[in-house]
């Protein structure tokens, strides 16, 4: 079994969940309004979805939400804020790789929150291809990833660690595996007594790898950006936000 079939929970959840900046997802909400060409009343998916950081304001502004995550913790409380608010979200608790998606049901699709990096090379090819097929022609699919080889390798760190919030602290050790492409990461989270350690595998591609997966799959990539305002990626950049669009 994967190590994200039980990473997302307790502890290590709260963390994740704690680090995110509300700011910056209103921000990232924007940039998804603007290349995605949403409009009111378009059917997204949202791939990976947490607790609907991105999603709950775009069912807000009109949109029909399909959400899927692995995670339980997080798919009750994206269900209950559905619940409470009555929003046009599906919440669909399952590991995508086996989840069986209607062919061209949706505007839009993205994948956020540096998620992408989770699955080897056939894996991820697949999943690209099912959330292509899912696409209608002419939409768009986005992608969001802070493990990008051009990113990472550049300043490889082998042990970080930082302060998260109430008190809670993260430790890393991490080992790159250059001839399997993966960094195996040992993953320590400390709140108080409590102490939590997962082995972590991200899978490091560079962008033409991503990009040619991509064009595998029958999209086409307009756009690879570096931050939210849209300024080309290059070398060292800490993130990668790339766009493509079903021919």
């Amino acid at each position: 079994m994967a190590w994200y079939h039980s990473y997302f929970k307790g502890l290590p959840q709260r963390a994740w969940k704690l680090h995110q900046n509300e700011e910056y997802t209103d921000f990232e909400v924007d940039f998804l309004r603007d290349v995605l060409e949403i409009k009111e009343g378009n059917r997204i998916l949202d791939v990976l979805s947490g607790y609907g950081r991105h999603a709950i304001p775009l069912a807000e502004a009109g949109c029909e939400l399909t959400c899927i995550d692995i995670s339980t913790e997080y798919c009750e409380e994206l269900q209950a804020a559905v619940n409470s608010k009555q929003l046009d979200i599906d919440v669909i608790c399952a590991d995508v790789l086996g989840y069986n998606f209607p062919e061209k049901s949706f505007n839009a699709a993205y994948c956020f929150g540096n998620s992408f990096s989770f699955f080897p090379r056939r894996e991820t090819q697949q999943l690209i291809t099912a959330v292509a097929n899912t696409l209608k022609k002419g939409g768009y699919y986005a992608i969001q990833t802070e493990n990008l080889a051009e990113s990472i390798l550049p300043n490889f760190q082998t042990r970080n660690w930082m302060p998260v919030k109430e008190g809670i602290i993260y430790l890393a050790e991490n080992d790159y595996r250059p001839e399997e492409g993966y960094i195996e990461a040992e993953q320590t989270f400390i709140s108080g007594a409590e102490s939590v350690t997962h082995m972590v595998r991200q899978h490091i591609y560079t962008l033409s790898e991503i990009s040619y997966m991509f064009e595998t799959a029958g999209l086409q990539v307009t756009g690879t950006f570096g931050n939210l305002e849209a300024d080309p990626f290059v070398l060292g950049d800490e993130q990668l936000y790339l766009i493509a669009r079903k021919l």
